[in-house]
């Protein structure tokens, strides 16, 4: 149980973490880093400070860092983290009139997709099916296991259907009434639950040898973004080493042009010369040739 000395360091902590704010900021506005900073946190032992932020991509943030460590003489970890992150950790009250459920009780996000929003039959308008932080509402996946099991057992909604009563059109599925709505062959619309409609026999048609499409092999999913939590750790020891960031600058991507770049791009225009000069002595040569034509005649 935490003491009343335990409560003074944790109140001397919390205005300690006002001035590291304010401290990281007038820096990063120094630097010039495309960054927002987010909160800012000191260990209870005072052994480590952490910085929060948001960017759009990957940050120089190498002298920064330098110049936080020089300032506290501790350990400084920055910390890069997604919208997401930033609205768990600021708060805020969602479209329901109630706090955020990220800020509330939720620790780990799960991946939410716009086909969960298609399959619970929402309408697709961003402002109805996002959050503050601008992503999908987190509460559409608190359901989507039952709508998954549901659909599972629903036959394609739109095909037709074989069925012991003749061919039936599926219209639409109810999930809450465990429902489905289906056209006969009289054009009667009919609403069946699922265990009537298995008891149909339903199969669908069997397509026509001539009418088989070869399957397209599927291309694999690119792995989302925006969310990933990036760390970086500098102690007063390491922060002079070189290859301390090798791991968290894109390699790729150089974000400042060297002295090697110049002659790369002088390259192509020395290469390109000769040929024009072989172009005009071709032209040269014709006309040339057709003067000594016309003379000859």
């Amino acid at each position: 149980m935490a003491t009343d000395e335990d409560r003074a360091i944790e109140a001397k902590n919390k205005e300690k973490e006002k001035e590291a704010f304010k401290i990281c900021k007038e820096k990063i506005k120094k630097h010039g880093l495309e960054m927002k900073l987010i909160d800012t946190e000191y260990t209870f032992d005072n052994n480590k400070v952490l910085f929060y932020f948001t960017a759009d991509g990957r940050i120089d943030f190498r002298e920064l860092v330098k110049d936080l460590v020089r300032e506290y003489h501790t350990r400084i970890e920055l910390r890069q983290i997604g919208v997401r992150h930033e609205t768990q950790m600021l708060g805020a009250a969602g479209s329901c009139g109630m706090v955020c459920c990220c800020r509330r009780f939720l620790r780990k996000f799960v991946p939410v997709t716009i086909k969960m929003a298609k399959e619970q039959n929402l309408f697709l308008n961003p402002s109805k099916i996002s959050g503050i932080c601008g992503r999908l509402l987190c509460c559409l996946s608190y359901e989507q296991e039952n709508y998954d099991r549901f659909h599972h057992n629903c036959p394609r909604l739109g095909k037709k259907y074989q069925t012991t009563q003749g061919t039936m059109k599926v219209l639409r599925a109810n999930m809450f009434r465990n429902s489905l709505s289906v056209l006969n062959e009289n054009n009667e619309e009919q609403e069946l639950t699922l265990e009537e409609w298995q008891a149909l026999d339903p199969h669908r048609p069997e397509p026509h040898p001539n009418n088989v499409q070869p399957k397209q092999a599927q291309q694999p999913q690119k792995a989302a973004q925006g969310d990933g939590l990036l760390v970086v750790s500098v102690t007063p020891e390491n922060v002079d080493d070189p290859n301390l960031f090798a791991d968290v600058l894109p390699p790729d991507a150089p974000l400042t042009a060297g002295p090697e770049a110049q002659p790369q791009q002088a390259q192509p225009q020395a290469e390109a010369a000769p040929a024009e000069n072989s172009k005009s002595r071709r032209r040269r040569r014709r006309k040339s040739q057709q003067r000594q034509d016309g003379a000859a005649e």
